[in-house]
């Protein structure tokens, strides 16, 4: 959804893998919430997606993935799974280049906001995250950068209901897959504002968490308590299955702002919540933060499956 978040890992696809960096929230949760958006695709919706993913660069590598003897519907699901992680993907991928301040995480220059499909070579990493600024001390709030993931969700969307090129809006609609997802992490939407880091917390990753090492950022640990990175597929569509269903009503709100507003809520009250203090830690999470994460996670994972669901339904052309 990154930041130097997290280790190469391993997505493993039934008897096959393919390695590839895991970022934003991990393989795992974004491959679910690509379980649960497909369920709800129209048959014309669908047809429309699996022909723009064909497009994809990394397409042959995906159907590599997927072992024999499945049939075409369960291999386009697979590969629409597969899909949803492609801009984490790109990290290791030395055709690919960071752009911009801060090791890439921030934009820079008119590159930021191009929209050109798979001619552009950036990695854009500033697109999988919007960081709104709190302090729970009083320091000033910093603005917030732009382009970020609440401009880019408006920009891929108006793009992929436009006369565009198929080209644009196959790169748009693996860039959508991802970062609605990303949006329904509370960390991707909100950054702690403090005494001697007044740029923030870059979500939660300058705060240290034990869950149970002491190693983790409070912002890995928000990334996965879904699952690991290295499940096979088929133990990820059995989960998804048993995920609770999002609410009707919260699962037609389509402006991406309300998304983020979320999140940004979520984040406060849930993710710099008892135990986690004021600074930058390291803190022990007891069971009952780990419990109330992961009970917001899995419905945070339905809900982000339904919103983009909805978008494509009604927008993609």
């Amino acid at each position: 959804m990154f930041r130097n978040l997290l280790r190469v890992a391993i997505c493993a696809a039934l008897a096959g893998a393919l390695v590839w960096p895991a970022a934003a929230w991990n393989s795992y949760s974004h491959m679910s919430i690509g379980y649960v958006a497909y369920q709800k695709l129209t048959p014309r919706t669908r047809a429309r997606v699996n022909q723009l993913l064909r497009l994809n660069p990394y397409y042959p590598k995906w159907e590599a993935m997927i072992p024999a003897g499945n049939s075409p519907a369960d291999k386009d699901l697979m590969i629409f799974m597969i899909a949803t992680s492609w801009p984490d993907q790109l990290r290791n991928d030395p055709d690919y280049h960071d752009d911009g301040p801060q090791g890439g995480n921030r934009p820079g220059g008119a590159e930021a906001s191009r929209n050109i499909g798979y001619g552009d070579h950036l990695r854009h990493k500033y697109w999988h995250f919007v960081d709104l600024p709190f302090s729970q001390d009083g320091t000033a709030l910093p603005a917030v950068p732009s382009p970020n993931a609440q401009t880019q969700i408006a920009a891929f969307r108006a793009a992929l209901a436009s006369s565009n090129s198929d080209d644009v809006k196959s790169y748009d609609l693996v860039w959508l897959l991802h970062i609605v997802g990303d949006v329904h992490q509370p960390l991707h939407c909100a950054a702690r504002v403090r005494r001697g880091q007044p740029h923030g917390d870059a979500g939660g990753n300058f705060v240290k968490v034990c869950a149970p090492e002491c190693t983790w950022t409070l912002h890995w640990y928000w990334d996965s308590p879904q699952g690991p990175n290295n499940a096979p597929i088929a133990e990820i569509i059995a989960a998804s299955k048993q995920l609770p269903a999002a609410p009707k009503k919260a699962a037609r709100i389509r402006q991406g702002s309300v998304w983020v507003a979320e999140g940004f809520r979520a984040a406060q009250q849930y993710v710099y919540a008892p135990p986690v203090g004021p600074d930058g830690g390291p803190y022990t999470l007891d069971a009952n933060y780990t419990a109330a994460a992961r009970a917001l996670t899995l419905r945070q994972v339905a809900l982000a499956g339904a919103r983009l669901a909805n978008l494509l339904n009604r927008e993609l052309k």
